[in-house]
């Protein structure tokens, strides 16, 4: 019943601010008009207006459109970005109010000076300025009051369309639709807890310490709690003022090409990247020993990636760089995504025919937009299966290019990325990649590899191995009427070296 009353509330808000016309088929529906609101207003800003009203989920949903303007109309796409900082605030009394409960003291014994208008709000959260006794500037984000209630009933909104989808519709299963919504959800959940935002900016920081590339605010542990999160004040231009930036004497194709690098450290050198990297949320240096450096706000959204992630995702990348079609459908065939049965040369030559006529362009006669529109439809032909843990980084890629579009149109994605990869995939399979995985083990080997004769001992001596020792028996005899007696027994010794190792866990 929650979700239909949900339900209900969208479509009401939708027809209040007539955003019918935006669905073919209902824009010249005369009922609908009638029954429509926001004559007078243009439809950006009604769109606008219906997705404030909506509530967070729907907020995020147009700062991810804003960051598209080769797929949004113009205007669309101006009235959209108001949302990436300029989300109508909450009553100051709620953000002090949820300050002094979180720290556990007045206002006035916790900061020397507080700015109760807000510098920034947005869908989740908003951010005042303060000082602290010391001296020291600080920005102060506060979770809006009731905000984990409505995102709650608009997960569960979001997990029944799921499940309805999975149902009534083919292609259901091999979306996994309520997957990726659990995953969307995940983030949310981590996004509404301030101490786990401030626990991401640290990792952050700390990956990147020392980098002329990007700087990251120093968290003020004693002041953050659930709620609320105190953090280093940072001063900077919002990277989607160009015009600013380049007054201020910034070298905009040289920020572009940092911008990437950015992104490919945080995806492959760290596995750690930032997953809301809408223009609100970064802002450049113009100070004199900083000018350039890109500074990252709002940690909220982080995505992960494991080494096998990283793997398939670096040897992707760099076939798809280097036109190497037969290794991208090579890869897709070993992680499992593909299923058993596809023909790699039909896969190689579909996934030649959607990605070749993009290459040797700028990034301005590009549109990731529609290359993912044509993936989509190439991966449905050949049922490969959609990875949830990969939503985050897909919807990062979109907000890379929407950026890198607005810096510089001109700028080569490819060779810019190219270098890069090359020199990690080299460190990931040469000799440094097998020094560091030995570094890492031995530790583990020193104190393993002595006891190994003693435990093959102890393992053959209990009776409770006999039914292991029968199956070892039963496999050498096998492999000797193959009349191969040194593979029987190098099985014999592997299998009783690694349940010895098995042991002395």
């Amino acid at each position: 019943m929650g979700n239909l009353l949900r339900l209900a509330r969208i479509l009401r808000v939708g027809l209040r601010f007539g955003l019918h016309e935006f669905v073919p088929g209902l824009a010249a529906n005369p009922l609908l008009g009638l029954l429509g609101g926001g004559a007078g207003e243009a439809r950006a800003a009604r769109l606008r207006q219906a997705l404030e009203t909506l509530g967070p989920i729907f907020v995020k949903f147009g700062q991810v459109l804003s960051t598209r303007r080769d797929l949004l109309p113009a205007d669309i796409a101006e009235e959209l970005a108001k949302l990436q900082d300029r989300v109508p605030p909450f009553p100051s009394a709620g953000a002090v109010a949820e300050i002094e409960r979180a720290l556990g003291r007045r206002l006035e014994e916790a900061f020397a000076s507080f700015e109760r208008e807000p510098e920034a709000s947005a869908s989740v959260a908003q951010v005042h300025l303060a000082t602290l006794p010391g001296g020291t500037e600080v920005a102060v984000k506060v979770l809006r009051p009731g905000v984990e209630r409505q995102i709650a009933r608009d997960v569960l909104l979001l997990e029944a369309a799921a499940g309805l989808l999975g149902r009534l519709w083919a292609e259901g299963r091999r979306l996994k639709p309520r997957a990726v919504v659990a995953e969307f959800a995940r983030h949310l959940d981590d996004e509404l807890d301030l101490m786990r935002e401030a626990s991401n900016a640290s990792l952050l920081a700390r990956n990147f310490q020392g980098s002329p590339l990007l700087a990251v605010p120093a968290v003020h542990w004693d002041y953050c709690s659930q709620r609320v999160m105190v953090m280093e004040r940072m001063r900077g231009v919002p990277v989607s003022q160009v015009a600013q930036l380049r007054a201020a004497g910034v070298d905009i194709p040289a920020l572009a090409r940092a911008g990437v690098e950015i992104f490919f450290t945080q995806v492959f050198r760290d596995g750690f990247f930032h997953a809301d990297m809408h223009p609100g949320n970064i802002l450049v240096s113009t100070e004199e020993a900083t000018r350039g450096r890109y500074i990252a706000l709002d940690f909220g959204i982080m995505g992960t990636l494991t080494e096998v992630d990283k793997n398939y995702l670096a040897q992707n990348f760099l076939a798809f760089f280097n036109r190497d079609y037969r290794r991208v459908a090579q890869a897709h065939l070993e992680a499992g995504w593909a299923p058993p049965g596809t023909r790699e040369d039909e896969f190689e030559a579909a996934i030649r025919a959607v990605c070749e006529p993009i290459f040797a362009r700028p990034l301005k006669e590009i549109s990731f937009g529609r290359l993912l529109v044509r993936l989509f439809q190439t991966s449905r032909r050949f049922r490969i299966e959609i990875q949830p843990q990969l939503v985050m980084l897909q919807k990062t890629l979109l907000n890379i290019e929407g950026l890198g579009r607005e810096l510089d149109p001109d700028l080569d994605l490819w060779q810019t990325a190219k270098p890069y990869l090359e020199r990690w995939m080299s460190e990931q399979v040469g000799v440094r990649a097998l020094l560091r995985t030995i570094r890492r083990e031995a530790p583990y080997w020193a104190q393993t590899l002595p006891a190994l004769p003693r435990l093959a001992h102890r393992l053959l001596a209990e009776d409770r191995v006999g039914a292991l020792q029968r199956a070892l028996e039963a496999l050498a005899r096998e492999q000797a009427r193959r009349n191969d007696l040194v593979s029987a027994l190098l099985l014999v010794t592997l299998a009783l070296l690694a349940a010895a190792a098995a042991l002395a866990l």
